[in-house]
């Protein structure tokens, strides 16, 4: 209890302390020896940290890599951060080394500097024998080194690729270098791919990726980025970032972002408040780095396809479980109820960087032990990160480094490979190896080798052999070899294996975009395929070829299932360039999933779990209730869909009769309504205010006295009306030449401030006639990031005398709805309160809403 209470009070001094812009004084970080910091591990039970390589053999290591000999190259940053003010970091002293087992019992007993002269080097690709390719900051320039003389030297400088100058913050610039399953070379931060071809590099353009440092690989070619910079973990892992950036809200379990260390000194820029008090750890994501897939043989099979990758702010190495759900990609935390960590260090100089699957089947863990981990824009004269560093006197601890090998007490020693010793048929027998590391270099060298005399070896394997990601490595070599034939893709296409099968669709674009345009028909077949991962993969390559007719396949796809990542990432799809889902706040999300279980378990047996009602059983065509998707009830106006759930309806809808009648729910409380009206609003292409509780009280006041369920008229003459737009005239204070587009009702047009939002900026409508107006809607969707800053509304009979403000709001969705009571009004005028430098003010449609009560 003393000590309980010892801590809060340090915590509470140096809070106070840095809010007064000091800090107290702390005993000086001493660095631990390799040995030392061996025991500052805690892992689960059986397993332990080995140590491979340290100072002074190696220093500042960040990237680790092997060839197809199994010999280890290691990226040497040597002149980062030497000192506080990150003085001569771009002097041209940094390396890569080679590291040698010379009689295969695990320990690399020769060591060479294989490239020096270096600034800062930052990716590394082994290609063949004595070949590696790399990239150092400030440059997208990829250079091709080889030792001729097999002295462990290069002797050999060639230009790779000419990708020309690259600036900014050297913590800010592309990582990676992994060349993945589908035989592309993939990167962080840039929006293409490069792809080795024995006639040189091709560039192709991908979609962005937000990734930074940290870039890695599942079985299936699944590519896993990590965003430091954001503090946002991994992202951009649901599919292949050639079709598209998608990070659904849902693909992280609840509390997955929260960070469990074991030791902390409040050494993070975000400062105090990112800090969990007493101890001083770091509560969430601060410094995500190197990021792998474990896919090794020689650790136990619960860590195959987990997620590994470091938080060196936290000295800590998180492992995220992967859990597919209906195509979707969900991450958790399997040590979340413990509140703790899979890896974690007690020692305050552990900084794991990199994560890398190695030859022998473990997982290899770089780490740049020092005392100062940020750069130097960060620990700036003045900063609270500076201050913290001569605190503790963490800029004194540099020139150090280890290489750690993860092993348990199930690990056995695996021979190291030779493929550059063997033949093209015996390197592609590595294909069906356990560990992924193999699969993925058979693969590399096959290609490289252009040796085409495996081909029908290749083929033997892709149609039968008993692994499934044997037969998916035999299909992308022959993709990689330029031996696809349509024969072999279409056999694919019904492989046993869903893996295959979604694999065989990428592979057929290649074929596609050589002419053959049949397998469009396939493809749209596949579209259908029971599991949601294929119609998936259908959909993206749909789109990712362009053809006519591609989005009524997604579309469709979309709304006949009921597939969580078919519907989260099909609605991605569907969208028009640019144009992002919106997103929601937290308690939004329970909202939102609450309203989806009612949905599901009582809804969805007439209106579907696509929302677009069940077909009535021998009667084609019809339906048993009406579409939900883009229904006037439920998206005009929040008191459309409360007043047929309280009260229920009849007859008709829209001049179409159906089969179900609309029940009454009013014995559900208000939450209840409140929850699945939300859900229903924000989804089947609906964009919508949430409904709250409040709203659904209020409606059962207004409509206390009716005993029977609504005729469709009845329901829609007690509803605000939207008033067509050939009856508005519009202005604005900014761009007002353009004003019209937010009325043209065109989906490809916006109205747009072109400037930065700033405090006063007006958007202005004329009605033809005094209306009771009572309510608008604006719509920015197509940038969801030019929504209002807060508002306020204000009417007017002749457009000069204003009234008082009759709404105001701070809403930050990319609809912004705006309720009122009816008010006489022949002019509105829309005021935008806030600034947002580097975003416009954007409406891509706007509604103005009127009481026509007769």
């Amino acid at each position: 209890m003393k000590s309980s209470i010892l801590l809060l009070s340090l915590a509470s001094i140096t809070a106070a302390h840095a809010q007064a812009g000091k800090l107290p004084p702390m005993p000086a970080v001493q660095a631990q020896t390799p040995q030392q910091a061996a025991k500052s591990f805690q892992l689960p039970p059986g397993y332990r940290m080995e140590l491979v390589l340290s100072e002074p053999e190696i220093k500042d290591p960040v990237v680790t890599a092997f060839d197809g000999n199994g010999r280890m190259f290691v990226a040497e940053m040597r002149t980062y951060m030497q000192d506080i003010d990150g003085t001569d970091q771009r002097k041209t002293s940094s390396r890569i080394s080679m590291h040698t087992d010379t009689n295969g019992d695990g320990t690399y007993d020769k060591h060479s500097v294989f490239v020096d002269n270096l600034m800062l080097p930052r990716m590394i690709l082994p290609l063949g024998k004595g070949q590696i390719v790399v990239n150092e900051t400030d440059t997208l320039d990829l250079y091709l080194y080889t030792d001729t003389n097999d002295d462990g030297v290069s002797d050999k400088k060639e230009l790779w690729w000419a990708g020309g100058p690259r600036g900014g913050n050297l913590e800010h610039q592309p990582s990676g270098l992994i060349w993945a399953i589908d035989n592309g070379i993939y990167t962080t931060y840039n929006s293409f791919r490069l792809r080795w071809t024995p006639n040189g590099i091709k560039k192709e353009d991908t979609k962005a990726n937000d990734g930074q440092w940290g870039l890695g690989q599942d079985d299936l070619g699944n590519l896993y980025y990590v965003n430091a910079g954001g503090e946002k973990g991994p992202l951009s892992f649901q599919a292949p970032v050639v079709y598209g950036m998608f990070n659904p809200q849902d693909q992280f379990a609840e509390g997955f972002k929260e960070l469990f260390p074991a030791v902390g000194a409040r050494d993070f820029q975000g400062g105090p408040g990112k800090a969990r008090e007493p101890k001083g750890t770091l509560n969430s994501f601060s410094s995500g780095a190197g990021i792998e897939v474990f896919r090794g043989d020689q650790l136990p099979a619960e860590l195959l396809g987990d997620v590994f990758f470091g938080e060196p702010v936290g000295r800590l190495v998180r492992r995220a479980k992967v859990t597919n759900n209906g195509g979707l990609k969900v991450l958790s935390n399997p040590y979340q109820e413990q509140k703790s960590e899979f890896l974690r260090s007690t020692d305050l100089c552990f900084r794991p960087l990199n994560m890398t699957t190695a030859p022998d089947g473990t997982l290899y863990i770089t780490d740049m032990y020092r005392g100062i981990i940020q750069e130097a824009a960060w620990v700036n004269p003045g900063s609270y990160l500076r201050k913290v560093v001569e605190q503790y006197s963490f800029d004194k601890i540099i020139d150090r480094g280890r290489i750690w090998r993860l092993v348990h007490t199930s690990t056995q020693r695996v021979k190291a490979p030779r493929m550059f010793e063997e033949t093209t048929a015996q390197v592609a027998a590595h294909l069906a190896s356990p560990n992924g590391w193999w699969r993925d270099t058979a693969q590399r060298l096959i290609i490289l080798r252009q040796d085409k005399s495996v081909v029908p070896l290749l083929e033997r394997v892709a149609k039968q052999h008993k692994s499934p990601l044997t037969r998916l490595h035999a299909l992308w070599t022959l993709q990689g070899l330029d031996a696809a034939t349509a024969e072999i893709v279409r056999a694919k296409m019904a492989d046993a294996d869903p893996g295959v099968r979604a694999g065989a669709i990428r592979v057929s674009e290649t074929l596609f975009r050589q002419g053959d345009a049949s397998f469009q028909k396939d493809i749209e077949k596949l579209a259908k395929d029971p599991d949601p991962n294929v119609a998936l993969q259908a959909c993206m390559t749909a789109k990712y070829l362009a053809w006519p007719d591609h989005m009524k396949l997604i579309s469709d796809t979309v709304l006949n299932s009921s597939a969580k990542g078919i519907k989260d990432i099909g609605a991605s799809l569907m969208l028009p360039p640019g144009q992002k889902l919106t997103e929601f706040s937290e308690r939004e999300r329970k909202v939102l999933k609450k309203g989806e279980e009612i949905y599901s378990t009582l809804c969805a047996s007439c209106h579907g779990q696509n929302g677009r009602g069940v077909e009535v059983a021998g009667m084609e065509g019809h339906v048993l209730a009406p579409s939900l998707g883009g229904s006037k009830t439920i998206t005009i106006n929040p008191k459309g869909g409360i007043y047929v759930l309280l009260k229920g309806l009849q007859g008709e809808i829209d001049g179409k009769k159906y089969e179900g009648l609309m029940i009454p729910m009013a014995s559900n409380d208000d939450e209840w309504i409140a929850s699945v009206l939300s859900y229903v609003r924000n989804n089947f292409g609906n964009h919508g205010t949430f409904v709250n509780p409040s709203d659904v009280a209020q409606a059962r006041k207004d409509t206390a006295s009716r005993t029977e369920p609504w005729t469709y008229k009845e329901l829609h003459d007690q509803l605000p009306q939207v008033i067509a737009s050939n009856k508005l005239k519009v202005s604005a204070s900014a761009n007002g030449g353009e004003a019209r587009r937010a009325i043209d009702g065109s989906s490809e047009s916006r109205y747009s401030s072109n400037k930065f939002m700033e405090p006063g900026m007006w958007f202005q409508i004329e009605l033809d006639t005094e209306t009771p107006v009572t309510g608008l809607v604006l719509d920015t969707s197509t940038s969801a990031n030019d929504y209002p800053r807060g508002y306020e509304v204000a009417v007017s009979k002749d457009g000069r005398e204003w009234s008082q403000p009759i709404a105001k709001g701070n809403d930050k969705k990319a609809i912004t709805e705006i309720l009122f009571n009816p008010t006489l009004a022949k002019f509105i005028r829309i005021t935008q309160l806030g600034s947002a430098p580097g975003n416009f003010w954007s409406i891509h449609e706007l509604q103005v809403l009127a009481d026509l009560k007769k």
